[in-house]
């Protein structure tokens, strides 16, 4: 899953082949009669076992499409970090499946809520920077956790990776050390957000600042938790805020341009509680 400020298994199941033996008679008629003696019971065979699927490792890089990385499970094995690759696990965990005695399915709401809470908690530690500039970067994090058949086999992990957006519905390559790059102005620069255009208007893409621009998200207009304000006060509450900021980056701060991007319901139910300032860049 792609988290906004936000799913796997590695190895497939291998069933031990067990292998049957047939006796074989001569169709020759015998001279005299036989007895037969009895047979000898053949041991038990034993079930086929699965055999255990490895926790990820840490720190690990994979090189993930955009579709495998929004995905709650993927196949694909890591890569060696200094080739191209889009993901960077940077946390590993072990999944609770146990309420109350009984043994959940790895796919129920509930576990599946864990991982959604884990790794977007423990995303920010990872990559350093203020909220703010989490929230004005195009770096995300996704989480995965095990197919039902590894976890019937045994595997309790969830595994959280970090992706930059390279546009909508595209990821883009990584390079370097990911822990604490917004900490760094090389790191926010890189991984910001920008745009094509200036927001809202026609020709308008998002675009990670890496990327041809003209437009970068430069502030963030934060707002109370709780129930959707509609969208005449979220549109308000950004103006003067938004207009500040566009002057403070401006080269003439008597003549300049910003632009506000409030959020919209279904943004806000989806846990973007806050808006973004713009400006020329």
């Amino acid at each position: 899953m792609l988290g906004e400020d936000r799913p796997v298994r590695i190895l497939a199941v291998v069933l031990l082949l067990l292998g049957l033996t047939a006796c074989t008679g001569s169709d020759e008629p015998s001279s005299a009669p036989t007895s037969s003696a009895p047979s000898t019971p053949s041991s038990s065979t034993p079930p086929p076992r699965a055999t255990p699927v490895p926790v990820p490792a840490a720190k690990a890089c994979y090189a993930l499409t955009y579709d495998e990385a929004v995905a709650p499970t993927v196949t694909a094995s890591p890569v060696p970090c200094q080739r191209k690759h889009t993901t960077v696990t940077y946390a590993v965990g072990r999944l609770d499946t146990l309420v109350d005695g009984h043994l959940l399915a790895v796919d129920s709401d509930r576990v599946q809520a864990q991982v959604s809470k884990e790794c977007p908690a423990r995303f920010g530690s990872f990559v350093g920077g203020t909220v703010e500039d989490r929230r004005l970067s195009m770096l995300r994090p996704v989480w995965f956790t095990p197919t039902v058949e590894q976890s019937d086999a045994g595997a309790s992990w969830f595994r959280c990776d970090v992706v930059a957006l390279a546009a909508d519905g595209e990821l883009a390559q990584l390079s370097g050390p990911l822990a604490g790059v917004l900490s760094t102005d090389a790191g926010r620069n890189r991984y910001g957000m920008c745009g094509t255009a200036s927001p809202g208007t026609q020709g308008f893409a998002r675009v990670i600042c890496s990327q041809a621009h003209s437009w970068r998200a430069i502030a963030v207009v934060p707002f109370a938790p709780g129930a959707y304000p509609g969208a005449e006060k979220v549109r308000a509450a950004g103006q003067s805020p938004c207009q500040d900021a566009g002057a403070a980056v401006a080269p003439d701060t008597l003549d300049y341009q910003w632009g506000y991007e409030w959020p919209t319901a279904e943004q806000w139910q989806a846990g973007q509680t806050f808006g973004r300032c713009w400006a020329p860049d």
